[in-house]
């Protein structure tokens, strides 16, 4: 049995940092677990097209604050703010707190790895040929201002039915 570790335990600390900040023990521990997967979960199927990036949660005794970055933060707002209103309150009935929901726009999403990986998937699923999905993200995120990137392609491709698991990893930026 291989004992590999996950990339972003050796990023913590260092260049990264956790996506939930909190602290509990016991049952309080797993139930708060299990409603932060919970609240991903519904804020990327309630704004699919909105480039949700990240969600990262921190609790406090009386509230709960949680930040969404994202590359279109209008589509995920709505008009006159209704669809954060809609998603605060459904939270708001999962955890049982205030929720305080901060919508963070990422400058370039050609740079972050999770949106180029989703663009990448979107195409395939679209049935636009992988090697020209995955040439046209390499470019865009050069241009970008990256210095190079991976990208890793897995499944039945090539007009074959199956499932796909593939995965993007940008390597460096250039400095700013």
């Amino acid at each position: 049995m291989g004992r590999k570790v996950n990339p972003i335990g050796f990023r913590l600390k260092v260049n990264k940092t956790w996506d939930g900040r909190w602290y509990a023990e016991g049952e309080e521990y797993v139930d708060q677990l299990h409603q932060d997967f919970t609240i991903r979960s519904m804020i990327r199927e309630m704004a699919p097209r909105a480039g949700v990036s990240r969600i990262e949660i921190e609790r406090f005794p009386g509230n709960v604050k949680i930040f969404v970055h994202t590359a279109k933060p209008g589509v995920l707002i709505g008009r006159k703010g209704e669809s954060v209103k809609v998603i605060r309150r459904e939270i708001e009935t999962l955890v049982g707190k205030k929720i305080d929901l901060q919508i963070k726009e990422i400058k370039d999403p050609d740079l972050d790895a999770y949106l180029v990986a989703e663009n990448i998937a979107d195409q395939l699923v679209r049935r636009i040929s992988y090697r020209r999905a995955m040439r046209r993200a390499l470019q865009q995120t050069m241009r970008s201002g990256a210095e190079g990137a991976k990208i890793e392609v897995a499944g039945r491709l090539g007009g074959c039915r199956g499932r796909l698991r593939q995965r993007m990893l940008v390597l460096r930026q250039a400095p700013a």
